[in-house]
């Protein structure tokens, strides 16, 4: 059984309640055994879009890094995903951005994710739900780590 950590999110329509079928999908692919908080966070990289729902999530699976990469593919479109323009408003988007301690790069994917170390909106939750992510999340410049807040949730 492998660790991997999924970074979600989604900003057409109701993207908190897109976030959390996600979330329920993954249960399909192994046991999900953390989740954070659910995060509104400013659009990264294409600017001129809504805002974003981000968590990340914990999974442990039995599929292999390629074989996990599809099944997320397979959930994106079941969810309403549809090609678009790069770093556009999405539906729902499910990125692997660590599996156990694999560090990994061909022409589909790379482990650890490319852009893990640089956006707040994949540190601030991920260092929720795993502390040795703390420092990394702590070294972003104020300016970037304030543009992702904590969705406060009924009954909190």
């Amino acid at each position: 059984m492998a660790r991997a950590t999924i970074g979600i999110g989604a900003n057409i329509g109701d993207a908190a309640a897109t976030v959390e079928r996600a979330i329920d999908a993954l249960d399909e692919l192994g046991r999900v055994i953390a989740r954070s908080s659910l995060y509104r966070s400013d659009p990264w990289g294409k600017r001129d879009q809504p805002d974003f729902t981000n968590a990340v999530v914990r999974l442990d699976t039995s599929l292999a890094p390629h074989a996990l990469l599809a099944a997320l593919q397979s959930i994106e479109r079941r969810l309403g995903r549809v090609p678009g323009e790069h770093w556009g408003p999405r539906a729902i988007d499910l990125d692997i951005l660590l599996y156990d301690d694999l560090g990994f790069e061909d022409e589909h994917l790379r482990i650890p994710h490319r852009h893990l170390f640089e956006r707040a909106f994949v540190l601030v939750p991920l260092a929720e739900i795993d502390a040795s992510f703390e420092a990394w999340r702590d070294a972003l410049p104020p300016s970037e780590r304030n543009t992702v807040e904590r969705i406060v949730t009924r009954g909190e």
